[in-house]
């Protein structure tokens, strides 16, 4: 049990004197006062997060290396060639000689929605309640589905862009379907690399991953 004459006040500040862990009320605890297994949980946190820390920084600067990499070799293709290699958006694809390896530098628009979406609902909305009985239950869950917020009350931007791929001859569905195209931002890009390999040139795809979640 904690003896408080033997906690230290709350402080602001990083250093801890040795023989003390501070907690997170930023107090300073005598070591003998912790638990053993709290000290062992805090010690492993702080392992994780050191090497995350590091395989952050690695990747970091991994990512750098691709980009000045990939850059001085367009820049080598251009001046040979007088052409600017790459497809829509400056996504491009660069494979090994053999063909068993591959690099895509990919760029992806950020988006965001306007107060049109809003209007373009309404529409929806009332599209579904003239057309009553007749609408196709399809349709209507991908409607829920589309204009549903998460958390951040952001919409589902695939649901979103799959309602418009759907051709309803009708000229108020035809009216959202324009207010949803108006209300698209871009307001930025991304770019990524993705890393494939294959044992032989006719067999399929494996993505390299370097990303954590996927690995």
């Amino acid at each position: 049990m904690e003896n408080s004459n033997d906690i230290a006040a709350p402080t602001t500040a990083n250093i801890v004197q040795a023989g003390y862990m501070m907690d997170a009320k930023g107090r300073l605890v005598p070591e003998h006062l912790v638990k053993p297994i709290d000290k062992q949980e805090d010690e492993l946190v702080r392992s994780l997060i050191g090497h995350a820390e590091t395989v952050s920084a690695t990747l970091g600067r991994f990512k750098g290396h691709c980009f000045d990499d990939v850059g001085a070799h367009l820049s080598m293709v251009a001046e040979e060639y007088g052409v600017k290699k790459g497809g829509a958006k400056g996504n491009l694809t660069l494979t090994s000689y053999d063909g068993r390896l591959k690099v895509q530098l990919a760029i992806a628009d950020q988006l965001s929605f306007g107060p049109e979406l809003q209007v373009a609902k309404a529409l929806v909305d009332e599209c579904i309640r003239k057309w009553a009985d007749g609408a196709n239950d399809k349709i209507r869950m991908l409607v829920e589905h589309a204009f549903q917020t998460d958390k951040e009350g952001k919409v589902n931007r695939e649901a979103i862009f799959a309602l418009r791929r759907i051709d309803i001859d009708d000229a108020e569905w035809k009216m959202a379907m324009q207010a949803i195209a108006d209300s698209i931002r871009v307001i930025g890009s991304k770019s990524y690399f993705r890393f494939y390999r294959r044992p032989t040139q006719d067999a399929p795809w494996e993505l390299i991953s370097v990303d954590l979640a996927a690995a």
